[in-house]
């Protein structure tokens, strides 16, 4: 398959990220998550030969939170909790080992390698044919391939070990992403398990590791960097960023946040890159003729030019609402913050903030593009969320204030899933 062809054909099939980002709220029916604008869906019925097969996907989406609640109570009760000491924790925490963790995320990484016909999953299926198996054939293949050569490099060192079975190929992918995920969680949350619910309930978990899967991997990875970050050792940060950058090359753009976030919650560089993005978004023509120029030698260089762009409407202003509830909870609890002075919680609060910039940015622009970027700060902000609630307020409210975020996202979980995406 051409280079160009292929490439425009992964960056169409992902314009499931514009309904993401953007869906009406009464979009034509469609078994999965419709073309943005309305028009067929990404997905079609499968044929009679591979309804054998559906049954070993995910077809009712409800599990995705039956399945966590579920396993959460079970697993509470079965596992218990060991004491950790978190990172700036002045005292030990009860958290999940890794025995619990592994059962409550292995149904995910299972339906994940199963999926059939959801986004972009028949073109990375393609890509993975279409890579060669024998590393001697690799080099013409990349001289043909010049995006993203890693993510080309990674799928031949994956089909040299399970050769032709891509279901194999998305089962690592899936186990490698949410290792990564379980990993942070883990190490950094006081709440895994609510901070789970929140990755799941958000959808992030179906619109990254069902589809985007390139980007994710690079956000996984990225993810593994904030042990460096919080160190303060950006050299070795940089680098393990810049091996991002070479599955998607979107992941660049967290070596200039990886220092813009340090410092206390809410600081001057933080809200500096706030008002960046409000006055960008004030002058939005002249924010995209700079943007068309900054990427003019880069892989993105017709990205403010071609149809995609010119046809989205941005990022709707319910999700931008949404996806700021991390952001709003770390303004409320700055003082809270600041008195515990813990490094990682000032991180991923500003983290908060940078997530909900990009996506008033992406309002304004594109929520295709400018709407996947805040996947990689999203996930610490849930981190900082419970740790909050817990300072905030005394034991009893702070249950309350727990179930009322937990209803706030089955609330965005049912929108997002039944009036954008027509799956329940």
């Amino acid at each position: 398959m051409a280079n160009t062809k292929e490439r425009a054909i992964i960056d169409n099939w992902e314009f499931i990220l514009s309904r993401w980002a953007s869906a009406p709220v009464n979009p034509a029916p469609a078994r999965h998550p419709a073309r943005p604008g309305g028009g067929q869906s990404l997905a079609s019925p499968p044929a009679d030969a591979e309804i054998e097969e559906e049954k070993m996907t995910l077809t009712n989406y409800w599990w995705l939170l039956i399945w966590l609640a579920v396993a959460g109570i079970a697993l509470t009760m079965l596992f218990p909790k060991k004491a950790m000491l978190l990172p700036g924790q002045t005292s030990s925490v009860g958290q999940w080992g890794w025995p619990a963790c592994i059962i409550l995320a292995l149904p995910y990484v299972v339906w994940a390698m199963n999926r059939t016909n959801f986004g972009d999953t028949e073109v990375y299926r393609q890509i993975f044919a279409d890579v060669p198996s024998n590393p001697v054939q690799l080099p013409e293949y990349l001289m043909g391939h010049t995006k993203d050569q890693g993510f080309s490099v990674l799928t031949c060192i994956v089909k040299i070990f399970v050769g032709q079975n891509d279901h194999f190929f998305f089962f690592l992918i899936a186990a490698f992403q949410m290792f990564c995920v379980i990993w942070f969680f883990r190490r950094y949350s006081n709440y895994f398990l609510l901070t789970f619910f929140m990755f799941v309930a958000s959808t992030d978990y179906l619109s990254w590791m069902f589809n985007g899967i390139r980007q994710f991997i690079a956000v996984c990875i990225v993810l593994l960097s904030y042990k460096l970050i919080l160190r303060k050792r950006y050299l070795p940060a940089i680098l393990v960023i810049l091996l991002a950058a070479t599955i998607h090359g979107s992941a660049l753009l967290m070596i200039p946040v990886i220092f813009a976030i340090q410092g206390k919650a809410w600081n001057k560089k933080t809200l500096l890159i706030l008002g960046v993005i409000l006055i960008a978004t004030l002058f939005i023509d002249n924010f995209t003729s700079i943007l068309d120029t900054v990427l003019a030698e880069t892989q993105y260089s017709d990205m403010i030019t071609n149809e995609i762009w010119t046809t989205d409407d941005g990022t709707n202003v319910f999700r931008i609402l949404f996806y700021s509830i991390p952001a709003v909870i770390a303004l409320v609890g700055k003082r809270y913050l600041d008195e515990a002075d813990d490094p990682a919680m000032n991180i991923f609060a500003n983290c908060a903030v940078v997530t909900s910039a990009f996506y008033i940015l992406s309002g304004a622009t594109s929520g295709i593009y400018i709407g996947r970027l805040p996947i990689y700060t999203t996930l610490p902000g849930y981190v900082v969320c419970p740790w909050l609630i817990d300072r905030m307020f005394t034991k009893d409210s702070a249950r309350l204030v727990r179930f009322g975020l937990v209803a706030g996202y089955l609330a965005f979980f049912y929108y997002q899933m039944h009036m954008a995406w027509n799956l329940i």
